[in-house]
C-alpha cells in the first residue's frame, strides 16, 4: 500500500523544524521511520506533512560523563555500539537487541523509539525502569520530563504538536541489578508482554529499591507498583519472592486483549517474564553462567 498525499519538510535547524511543526498542526516527525512509515503505508497514520529532523546534526550524538545523554536523532545501532552505554547501561543494550533486526537498528533512532510512544516497544520500558528524563523543546520554550510522566497511551505521550524531544538522560546505573525479557511471536516483532527490571541492594544484596517495567500488557508501558513492592526488603535471588512478585505484577492494571493474544495469556507470560527476568537478575550479579 502506499500512504496518503502528504507535504515533506526537512529543516535545517531544530528552531527551522519547531517552526514548520507550528504551521503544519497535523505534521509528524520523520526521525528513522520504521514505524512510522509502515502505519501510513497502512492508512493508521494520515499526517499532513513529515517534518524530516534525520539529519540534524545537533540532535545526535552521546556523552557518558556520570548520566548517560543520547540525543533524539542517534541511530540505535550507535547505541548498541558503545563501550560505555553497555559497560555502565548494560540493560539498554540488552533491550536494543531485541528491537527489530540489524538492517531497522541502522535507521532506528533513540529518541523516535521513545516519542512514538509504542506500548509493546522495548526502549520506553526500559525507559521507566532506569528513571530517564527527557528534554523537550518547542515553540513556547524548553521542559523537562521524567519517563514515569511521558506515556499517557496508546501512541500518546505529553508531546505537544510544536514539541520535539530532543535528548534522553539515563541517570547512572553501575552498581544496580537488571533483568530483561519479553514473550514474542518471532525475534524482531513487538513484545506480547516483556520487562525490564532495576534493583539496588544493599551489601548483603537485600533489594532496597525496584524497578519492574512492564511493556506489551496495556495501552503503554507502566510499572508494576505490586511487584515492586513485594521486592522491597528481600534478597537478590530469592526464588519464592520472584515467583510471586512475577504472580502479581498485573494486580490493579488492566490487560489488553487483541488478535494475537487473550487478556489470560498475557498475565501468564508476564509472570514468567518477571519471575525469570529477576532470576537471571541475581546469577549475572554473582557471575554465574
Amino acid at each position: 500500500m502506499k500512504p496518503p498525499t502528504f507535504d515533506y519538510l526537512r529543516p535545517s535547524s531544530v528552531a527551522e523544524a519547531i517552526e514548520a511543526l507550528t504551521a503544519y498542526p497535523d505534521s509528524k516527525v520523520l526521525a528513522g521511520g520504521q514505524s512510522l512509515i509502515p502505519m501510513m503505508n497502512m492508512r493508521l497514520a494520515r499526517p499532513t506533512a513529515l517534518v524530516d529532523i534525520g539529519r540534524l546534526d545537533d540532535l545526535s550524538g552521546i556523552e557518558a560523563n556520570g548520566s548517560l545523554k543520547v540525543g533524539a536523532t542517534t541511530r540505535q545501532e550507535t547505541v548498541l555500539a558503545h563501550q560505555d552505554v553497555g559497560g555502565r547501561w548494560p540493560l539498554v543494550t540488552s533491550a536494543l537487541t531485541h528491537v527489530g533486526h540489524p538492517a531497522t537498528r541502522a535507521r532506528g533512532t533513540f529518541g523516535g523509539s521513545i516519542a512514538h510512544g509504542e506500548p509493546a516497544s522495548e526502549l520506553p520500558a526500559v525507559m521507566l525502569a532506569l528513571d530517564a528524563r527527557f528534554t523537550l523543546r518547542g515553540s513556547s520554550g524548553e521542559r523537562v520530563v521524567d519517563a514515569q510522566d511521558f506515556f499517557l497511551g496508546h501512541y500518546t505521550t505529553v508531546l505537544a504538536e510544536d514539541e520535539l524531544l530532543v535528548e534522553v538522560e539515563i541517570p547512572d546505573a553501575s552498581g544496580s541489578a537488571w533483568g530483561f525479557g519479553e514473550v514474542v511471536r518471532r525475534h524482531g516483532d513487538y513484545a506480547l508482554a516483556g520487562t525490564a527490571i532495576r534493583l539496588d541492594t544493599e551489601g548483603d544484596e537485600r533489594i532496597t529499591q525496584a524497578r519492574v517495567a512492564l511493556f506489551g500488557v496495556a495501552s503503554r508501558p507502566i510499572r508494576s507498583a505490586a511487584a515492586e513492592e513485594r521486592l522491597v526488603g528481600t534478597r537478590l535471588g530469592d526464588a519464592a519472592a520472584a515467583a510471586a512478585a512475577g504472580r502479581i505484577a498485573l494486580s490493579g492494571i488492566e490487560v489488553a486483549a487483541d488478535s494475537f493474544v487473550s487478556a489470560a495469556y498475557r498475565h501468564d507470560a508476564a509472570a514468567a517474564v518477571v519471575e525469570r527476568a529477576l532470576l537471571e537478575a541475581a546469577s549475572r550479579g554473582r557471575g554465574e553462567s
